[in-house]
């Protein structure tokens, strides 16, 4: 019984250790991989929704934004990696990257609240005027990243 026991153990601790070791050789996206919007819309289209409909559709984009303009000098799309830029993969900039994002996640929890409290009270034209200049501002970075 106690041989099965400390085996156990041991296993348990090794396969700990081995699962932290791939933890640090992945290399996280500079850009979130969920900074992507499904679907660009059109005045005509917009004109059609609900506002609780268009409040998701703008805090989506603000959600977008947020996690993409800080770092367009060095990447415009979701899933490019310090490796990709050929940024030193080490551990002073892992934990960077991974305190921005903390920050970022946190600055977007409390904007998102903000905005479920208040949009809501906004004019629908505004609203919608909103959404179209963020989505314009999204495809400027796509042609901005072709440049």
């Amino acid at each position: 019984m106690k041989t099965k026991t400390i085996f156990f153990g041991l296993f348990f601790l090794i396969s700990i250790n081995f699962v932290s070791a791939q933890d640090k050789k992945n290399t996280q996206s500079i850009i979130s991989t969920t900074a992507t919007i499904k679907k660009y819309h059109d005045l005509k289209e917009l004109q059609s929704f609900k506002k609780g409909e268009l409040l998701d559709l703008y805090i989506e984009r603000i959600n977008v934004l947020v996690k993409t303009l800080p770092y367009i000098a060095l990447a415009t799309k979701p899933g490019v990696t310090l490796d990709d830029l050929g940024i030193p993969n080490d551990n002073d900039n892992r934990k960077t990257l991974s305190e921005q994002d903390k920050i970022t996640n946190e600055f977007l929890e409390t904007t998102v609240a903000f905005q479920r409290k208040m949009t809501p009270y906004s004019d629908t034209k505004n609203l919608i005027a909103a959404i179209l200049f963020y989505e314009n501002t999204l495809k400027a970075l796509h042609e901005f990243n072709e440049m």
